[in-house]
């Protein structure tokens, strides 16, 4: 086992941690209390295993420690959403250690936010309405909306990069490569907001379709609604008596059994389609135009190779940038991301500026 393996255990127990002395319900306290002992553990044991001094052992990383201020800022549940992403670290690291040395692998080694939801659900003072809102949560947590935030800002710097480099490779001028870095700016944030909008209405367009279909087919057919619940309940293991007696109480209160079978039979969360499209369009433009806009910059101001060479080094460093933000949900190193990601971006430009010097000759010729 590798200090990187025992750095993202302590990185666990820490942030487990932190949601622990930020959390309200004491029970669900209680729960992030346990499952930050239960990875401090594993770090423990990881160093025992390579004969390491528990003494020595490491701090919090520094990754850890932004997630740590990113959760001051935007709200403790974001760190939730990394937490996911650090389990899936942690289970990828043991499932191939435990490959290397040909042992039997164990529940908790591939399952820790699985771990984390049994003890929720199995843990005699967690209420439902906090069982509920932590599952809300646990849904909604900010590790997608910062990836999304990252990859927004990434497609529209690498985009409107490469564009910029085309343009300058062909006409080396300022007010051509400014107008149309500009003008792919606008376009491609518009064409972003207008998908992420389109993508957010049509799906609450078609849940609420799906809704109405089952209240109508409840209304029409209660009995058929009744056997389908049971067969549900039946195929999550509950004795077919219990299951046929659960579907019937249930049944009996129209907008209960309606709110359940959205849930169980058509999969859908209610909370998740109170999302506004407009919303998520604005911030989908906000976003693609931050990362546009820094190859843009230079171009006010210079001409020519200053400007270029400029704009490279602006959009280099927010690559460099981008890159290292991303290792927040994989845990990879921020060098090796960081200069992955400017290589790939300062490809894609290299070619685009190589076509756009080639088409700016032939013209000319």
């Amino acid at each position: 086992m590798n200090l990187k393996n025992i750095q993202t255990e302590i990185d666990a127990s820490f942030l487990y941690k932190i949601l622990a002395d930020n959390e309200e319900d004491p029970n669900v306290k209680d729960v992030f209390s346990q499952m930050s002992e239960i990875e401090q553990g594993h770090a423990l044991a990881f160093m025992k295993k390579s004969n390491m001094d528990i003494s020595l052992m490491p701090p919090p990383s520094v990754r850890a420690r932004i997630l740590k201020t990113i959760g001051k800022v935007l709200g403790y549940n974001y760190l939730l959403g990394a937490l996911l992403d650090t389990e899936k670290s942690i289970s990828s690291s043991i499932v191939s250690a435990r490959k290397k040395s040909n042992t039997t692998p164990s529940l908790s080694d591939t399952a820790h936010v699985s771990i984390l939801t049994n003890i929720l659900n199995n843990h005699p003072k967690i209420s439902g309405s906090s069982l509920a809102r932590f599952e809300k949560r646990h849904r909604s947590v900010g590790g997608n909306a910062l990836r999304a935030a990252v990859l927004g800002g990434n497609d529209g710097l690498v985009s409107n990069f490469s564009l910029v480099m085309g343009i300058a490779g062909a006409t080396a001028g300022q007010q051509g490569v400014l107008l149309a870095g500009l003008a792919g700016l606008l376009a491609g944030a518009l064409s972003m907001a207008l998908g992420e909008w389109i993508s957010v209405k049509s799906s609450q367009e078609l849940s609420e379709n799906q809704m109405q279909l089952e209240m109508d087919e409840l209304e029409a057919n209660p009995a058929g609604e009744e056997k389908e619940l049971a067969l549900i309940y039946m195929s999550k293991g509950i004795p077919e008596a219990q299951a046929r007696t659960m579907a019937k109480d249930i049944i009996s209160d129209k907008d209960m059994a309606h709110s359940i079978l959205v849930k169980e039979e058509l999969g859908i969360n209610v909370e998740e389609l109170k999302g506004s499209a407009v919303e998520a369009a604005i911030t989908s433009f906000l976003l693609f135009s931050l990362g546009a806009v820094i190859p843009v910059v230079p171009f006010f101001f210079l001409s020519g190779i200053k400007a270029i060479l400029l704009s490279t080094v602006l959009s280099a460093l927010g690559l460099f940038l981008i890159g290292a933000s991303i290792t927040l949900f994989t845990g990879k190193s921020v060098w090796y991301s960081g200069f992955r990601q400017v290589l790939f971006g300062l490809a894609a430009a290299a070619i685009t500026f190589g076509i756009g010097r080639l088409i700016g000759v032939s013209v000319m010729g």
